[in-house]
């Protein structure tokens, strides 16, 4: 018995003992941790406590930014004597100028990735009456191949007196697809020999009965294209015969606006060759193309359409963008002109063509 009573007092001071240097040992732990809290939470507490950096660190960036957005950037392709478009241009092999003004280059890519967004206007007056059917097979092939799923968009518009949006811009090719196929040709109704002079005067002023061709090109910047991101390549497909009878708005006035809006409008010219009123007006369309950095294409018959779209297909995967900080620093919202020279003498030899637009308009202050 006594020996049973002495091992229970050994193992409770044992225990005892045990116990006390368990708390002296926590103790000390949990006053080394609290040190190394204290440690630690001085070196991320100052994100913590102030998610905002200082603003001296800050300036810098913010000088850049604003730089950056002083960049004129110009979109261009190379075509050899061959129509053949050139895709391994260099910075060194060209040089812009301003106003005759050489200026530094900031920026010489390849430009395929920045997102499309185009809008594809259709004539609906009577003298496309032969030619809508191919003019709407051909758009549906163009806009399956040229859009890339979930970077590019595409609008339809289909226009005569008064332009309608047949489909906003959209990804969706099934959309595209229907709007396309709603387009038709708009006629005013028939109105007898003997009606009312009040009907034939209805007749006469129905928008149908008239072509409105840069009141609808100026919508689609205004109301599509425009509201796009300001990074994105925009571009205007125009299927018409050019012979505008009724805008309000002037063939000039819209080449200043897409300039000012950075979008390319690119025209294909075609008309129903059986149509007897009007004509096909080349240089209207040549204008409004070149001076905004696009190409005028007019085909001979329907059966050429796809050999245009696919080259406005080719171009636009064959572009180069090319930027620069202008010398001229005002900001007087003036026109300067824009030239793009190939000065490499080997590439000179195979007489490039470089198209691109004419100029732009300085931002106003």
């Amino acid at each position: 018995m006594f020996m049973q009573r002495h091992a229970s007092i050994v193992i409770l001071i044992v225990a005892a003992l045990f116990a006390t240097t368990m708390v002296i040992t926590e103790a000390q732990s949990s006053q080394s941790q609290a040190q190394r809290s204290r440690v630690v939470g001085t070196r991320s507490s100052t994100p913590r406590e102030s998610p905002t950096p200082p603003r001296q660190p800050s300036e810098p960036e913010a000088e850049v930014i604003r730089v950056e957005t002083n960049l004129v950037n110009t979109l261009f392709t190379a075509v050899d004597k061959d129509h053949h478009f050139i895709t391994t241009l260099r910075a060194e092999d060209v040089r812009i100028f301003e106003s005759d003004v050489a200026q530094p280059v900031s920026l010489f890519e390849r430009e395929t990735d920045r997102p499309l967004s185009l809008a594809i206007l259709v004539d609906t007056s009577a003298s496309q009456m032969g030619v809508l059917p191919e003019e709407k097979r051909t758009a549906r092939v163009f806009i399956d191949s040229v859009l890339r799923p979930n970077v590019d968009r595409a609008a339809v518009v289909s226009f005569t007196g008064i332009p309608k949006v047949e489909q906003g811009l959209t990804n969706d090719l099934a959309r595209l697809h229907k709007g396309i196929e709603r387009v038709k040709v708009e006629l005013p109704p028939e109105v007898e020999e003997t009606a009312s002079e009040a009907e034939k005067h209805a007749r006469d002023e129905d928008p149908r009965g008239y072509t409105s061709i840069w009141d609808a090109t100026w919508m689609a910047i205004e109301d599509l294209l425009s509201k796009t991101p300001e990074g994105s390549r925009r571009a205007i497909i125009l299927l018409t015969d050019g012979d505008d009878t009724r805008s309000t708005i002037k063939k000039q006035d819209v080449i200043d606006f897409a300039l000012k809006s950075d979008v390319a409008i690119y025209s294909i010219g075609i008309r129903d060759r059986d149509f007897p009123e009007g004509k096909l007006d080349s240089d209207a369309l040549r204008k409004v193309s070149d001076h905004t950095g696009g190409r005028a294409f007019f085909p001979a018959q329907p059966s050429e359409l796809q050999a245009a779209f696919s080259q406005i297909d080719q171009e636009l995967r064959s572009q180069y963008l090319i930027a620069y900080s202008p010398t001229n620093k005002n900001r007087d919202g003036t026109y300067r002109r824009i030239r793009v020279e190939v000065v490499n003498p080997e590439l000179l030899k195979n007489k490039l063509r470089l198209l691109y637009r004419e100029g732009y308009y300085a931002k106003k202050s």
